[in-house]
Order: C-alpha cells, then sequence, then structure tokens
C-alpha cells in the first residue's frame, strides 16, 4: 500500500492546476496526515469539491483510502525500531478520535430532527447493511426495539428480497453501506422509486459522493479508515453506532419529555 505506486499511472493525465496539487501533497505529507479533508483543501487553498476530485483523478477511491494510503505510506518509510513505532501509533489513536469528531460534528440539527419526527409516528423500521457493518447493526436493532419500535433487519439476500415487500410510504429505511455503491441496495431504492413507494430512506456512508447517498433523503457521511486484512475490510465503524445512537437520543430527548407533560 504505496502512495506513489498508485499515483503513478495516473500523473501523466494531471493538468497542470493538479500537477501543482501533487508537488503540494507529496512536499507536506507529513502535515497532511492526520488531518479531515476540509483540513487539508484550506490549505492547498482549494474547495473540498475541487480536492476530492484530484484525489480520484490519482487513483484513490474517495479521500478515506487516500488519507490511509498516506498515513501507511509514512509509517512503512519510518525506520522499524521500537523507538519509532510508538509515533505511528499515537497518530493512528488521534486520527481515529478525529475521525468520530468529525463525523459528529458535521450532522446537521434540522436532519436529526426530521428523523425524530419522523419516529414519533413509531414506523416501521428497515436496517440494511452487510460486510462488517452488518454485525454492527445487530446492536442498533437491540436498542431501537428495546425503546419499542419494530425493528426489521434481514441479514441475507432473501430476507432482504422479503422485507422490501413489506416497505410502504410510512416506513423508515436505513440504508447503511461504506462505499456508497452496494447494487443490492441501489436496486432496492429504486424498485421502491419505480413503485411509487416513498419511505423516509435514511443512508449512512462513507465520505464520498456516492449513488445511495444522491438516492436517499437524508445522507450522513462517517469518516473512518479504510483497513484491510485477509481481503476483509475491519476499518472502524464506531460513528455509525454514534450516528443511530444521537438519533434515537434525538428522538427521546423531544418526544419523551413531550409525553411528561
Amino acid at each position: 500500500m504505496d502512495f506513489f505506486n498508485i499515483v503513478e499511472p495516473h500523473l501523466k493525465d494531471l493538468s497542470e492546476n493538479e500537477h501543482q496539487l501533487f508537488d503540494f501533497v507529496v512536499q507536506n505529507m507529513d502535515e497532511l496526515n492526520g488531518l479531515n479533508i476540509r483540513e487539508v483543501a484550506s490549505m492547498a487553498y482549494v474547495s473540498t469539491a475541487t480536492f476530492l476530485r484530484f484525489v480520484r483523478k490519482i487513483g484513490f477511491s474517495g479521500f478515506s483510502e487516500f488519507a490511509t494510503v498516506i498515513k501507511f505510506t509514512l509509517m512503512n518509510n519510518q525506520e522499524q525500531s521500537p523507538t519509532t513505532m510508538s509515533l505511528p501509533l499515537e497518530k493512528y489513536r488521534n486520527e481515529y478520535i478525529k475521525n468520530i469528531e468529525e463525523t459528529i460534528r458535521v450532522l446537521k440539527a434540522d436532519q436529526l430532527q426530521r428523523i425524530a419526527d419522523k419516529l414519533s409516528s413509531h414506523p416501521n423500521i428497515f436496517l440494511f447493511s452487510n460486510g462488517t457493518t452488518k454485525h454492527l447493526t445487530e446492536y442498533i436493532q437491540y436498542l431501537y426495539s428495546m425503546t419499542g419500535f419494530n425493528t426489521i433487519f434481514p441479514q441475507d439476500h432473501d430476507y432482504r428480497r422479503l422485507a422490501e415487500q413489506q416497505i410502504n410510504d410510512d416506513s423508515l429505511v436505513f440504508i447503511m453501506s461504506f462505499n456508497g455503491e452496494n447494487e443490492e441496495f441501489i436496486r432496492l431504492i429504486n424498485n421502491l422509486l419505480r413503485k411509487g413507494i416513498n419511505p423516509l430512506i435514511v443512508s449512512i456512508t462513507g465520505a464520498n459522493n456516492n449513488t445511495i447517498q444522491n438516492l436517499s433523503d437524508i445522507n450522513f457521511y462517517i469518516f473512518t479508515d479504510q483497513i484491510k486484512i485477509n481481503n476483509t475490510d475491519i476499518g472502524s465503524r464506531i460513528a455509525v453506532i454514534a450516528i443511530m445512537e444521537l438519533i434515537l437520543y434525538q428522538y427521546i430527548e423531544i418526544y419523551k419529555k413531550t409525553k411528561k407533560q
């Protein structure tokens, strides 16, 4: 996982301004490590959209992958000794916290309120996820079920196909897909649209422009590193739990208080 091996085939396609951005990244790699996309774009004096387009043009799926490769490139370039291993670990811990903080910081109050309003009507809640995220969704289902909601979490393709048939205009649908390009979930949303069924669709995806985000009524970004071991993505999904808990707490704070009055 080396930065220069990934970007080399794409350098010939860069414009003059993009070459300047590339030179900026190479010259400031240490300083960029651990920063979020807004901080990096600010340092480079470009918009976040411009920097995201640049990141994709040099071979990355999005900023999260770019940041992860930067981190591991720097780690691999350091001397492998007991005295130097603690610094990357400290940086990783700091970045782990920053990712959670950034995920929470960009949440929009009006979107949380809209979902809380939907929860107040006690809709059937559908949870769609797979891969790493599917395992933590069991906790999310437990949390919402214990709060009194009818929560449906189909865990394989056949059950998800049956669950789709139960969704109606009054439903609340959560779709959790890190890359935002899961073909099954995109097909599910398109099927609902084609049938004229309009539940409130809330997606949680990585911080890149993606298809599921664009098809949803509300989208929340999570910021996390992409880490793969044995071809399995084990990147942290703690930010997904943070979002789902904050949504539930927003509902409890507003509507449970209203009931007491």
